[in-house]
């Protein structure tokens, strides 16, 4: 019996129809990949497509300062292996994650002022430091980034899961009375929350939380004002 040798053209309905479906396929696969599994090493190599729409994972690795901390990017968290198969960063382990690590400055908040360059340290900077640490340090967060600053960190709001849900850090540091409402109008970044982060301010004010519980000084804006 004679076999049939007949040849299917590429414009065969079928084959136009499976050479869509596969390249839609491949296309979304890699977008899904560039989105959820490509890992970022420092703030200038997140793309800018990602600002604003998408949340990165990670660990904090160190907090050096009131109202910013380096955190290691973890994409894709336990289903890309971390944590099981692939091993997360030490805290506080500098040379070793020099340049793989992404600088963060929490948006709509400013802690008080620690000591730089031989400018003297503001009131409540060391507690502001230490509450910070204790929250997030060696913890998983995510960050939805906003903007990059002129330090090149990612201005971003910045979540921790806990007990209740996921937990906004800039507003749970000012209901605690470890920083303030932003006050610079013409670079702050709040991501819609400014209404809400002055209510809880207010809050804190009137209990006498943390800071407002002292003698009142600079805020940490008029204190960079003075020493630039």
């Amino acid at each position: 019996m004679a076999q049939s040798n007949q040849h299917v053209s590429i414009y065969n309905p079928k084959v136009i129809v499976y050479s869509i479906g596969l390249t839609t396929a491949i296309l979304a696969s890699m977008s899904i990949y560039r989105s959820h599994f490509v890992r970022f090493s420092t703030s200038l190599d997140v793309p800018k497509t990602l600002f604003r729409t998408k949340h990165l994972h990670g660990k904090v690795t160190s907090v050096g300062d009131g109202d910013n901390f380096h955190f290691y990017h973890l994409p894709g968290g336990i289903f890309a292996g971390w944590g099981w198969i692939r091993e997360t960063p030490e805290i506080n382990k500098f040379r070793k994650l020099k340049n793989k690590t992404i600088h963060v400055r929490l948006c709509g908040v400013d802690a008080p002022e620690r000591s730089h360059f031989g400018k003297p340290s503001q009131p409540y900077s060391e507690e502001a430091l230490q509450w910070l640490r204790q929250f997030i340090l060696g913890k998983k967060v995510k960050v939805k980034p906003l903007s990059v600053d002129q330090y090149n960190r990612i201005v971003g709001r910045v979540f921790i899961f806990r007990w209740n849900g996921w937990n906004d850090v800039s507003e749970e540091m000012l209901r605690n009375g470890v920083a303030i409402v932003y006050e610079n109008k013409s670079s702050a970044e709040f991501d819609g929350m400014k209404e809400r982060y002055l209510k809880v301010e207010n809050k804190a004010k009137k209990k006498k939380k943390g800071l407002w519980g002292i003698e009142r000084g600079l805020t940490p804006g008029e204190y960079k004002r003075l020493y630039k």
